[in-house]
């Protein structure tokens, strides 16, 4: 028997959703929990083990080392500052300092013990933190990816089905760009079921979109959670554990990620939320859409502006709190 083994690295708001999210749905066979303070993935790994009684599905829930990650299928990584972001209004590039000095320390750990499996990574800003830690890992393209656009396009999907009445499984849509200020979404592959957004707009003018105002009506949502919650975890936390559903059972699931460009949309070196194909070995094809001059402009732009934060990351050493 092939034991689904996963771990999470952070154990926050955000890494300890993403555990009870795939317990929930029976996505994980194994989870192993590692965070900066031990006590708290012991006491974590407690608190959820008393309820496996009453869990709909039985898995083994543990603290563990980096040396248990060498031969896990997945690992997640969640760690971040959630009081930076909330600090500097909201902009998710205020955690950069913190972030990317954790992600080499991380990188560094993964890449001793052993690890070869896929890495899903979440911290923010996702794009900066996932080109990184691939970096870093040096494992054969697509195997490190973010869930970068991934949750904006569900934030998409969501208001598109508010909006028009369609349930969100029957929209196809996406956001795409960074997983921060240079996001946009592209009106024109928005369909419900192969009818153009377009046709639908004529009836109803709810859905009389420009790329400029759904893209800070997605952004804007996010951060009313997060003024709000001081975090944002349900709807990331379903993200991330789709993408590791999608992963172990090497589903082929066409779904948005902060994925590397390789002459895709005529980007290279730079990690950018785009629809890709994901299965067992990760990112295992970037779709390219048939943006319009005027969209292809744009993520061209969400581009550069994701390797100037990228350029920015490396100029920061070790975090002083």
């Amino acid at each position: 028997m092939t034991v689904k083994k996963v771990g999470i690295i952070g154990i926050g708001n955000v890494g300890r959703h993403v555990m009870l999210t795939l317990v929930n749905q029976g996505i994980a066979d194994e989870i192993v929990l590692i965070d900066l303070v031990d006590a708290k993935c012991r006491c974590e790994a407690m608190d959820f083990n008393a309820g496996m009684a009453y869990m709909p599905n039985r898995v083994k829930v543990r603290a563990g080392t980096y040396e248990d990650l060498a031969d896990a299928s997945v690992v997640v990584t969640s760690f971040g500052n959630m009081a930076i972001t909330m600090s500097k209004g909201g902009n998710r590039l205020g955690e950069l300092p913190y972030t990317i000095d954790a992600a080499r320390k991380v990188g560094a750990s993964l890449k001793a013990c052993g690890f070869r499996g896929i890495l899903i990574s979440i911290t923010n800003p996702c794009d900066v933190i996932a080109h990184k830690l691939a970096e870093i890992l040096g494992l054969p393209r697509g195997r490190v990816f973010g869930t970068g656009t991934g949750l904006d396009t569900a934030r998409l999907l969501y208001r598109l089905s508010a909006d028009s009445g369609v349930d969100e499984r029957s929209i196809t849509a996406y956001m795409m760009g960074e997983h921060g200020a240079a996001i946009f979404a592209p009106l024109s592959i928005v369909s419900f079921n192969g009818i153009p957004l377009e046709a639908f707009a004529r009836e109803n003018p709810k859905l009389r979109y420009d790329h400029e105002s759904i893209g800070k009506a997605i952004l804007g949502d996010a951060w009313t959670v997060a003024k709000s919650k001081h975090c944002t975890e349900h709807g990331i936390a379903s993200t991330a554990a789709r993408m590791v559903k999608v992963v172990l059972n090497d589903e082929k699931t066409i779904m948005p990620a902060s994925a590397p460009l390789d002459g895709e949309y005529g980007e290279r070196n730079v990690f950018a939320g785009v629809p890709c194909v994901l299965g067992k070995d990760g990112i295992e094809r970037i779709l390219e859409l048939p943006l319009t001059p005027d969209e292809m402009a744009t993520f061209r732009s969400c581009c550069e502006s994701i390797r100037r934060n990228i350029a920015t990351a490396e100029t920061f050493g070790e975090y002083k709190a």
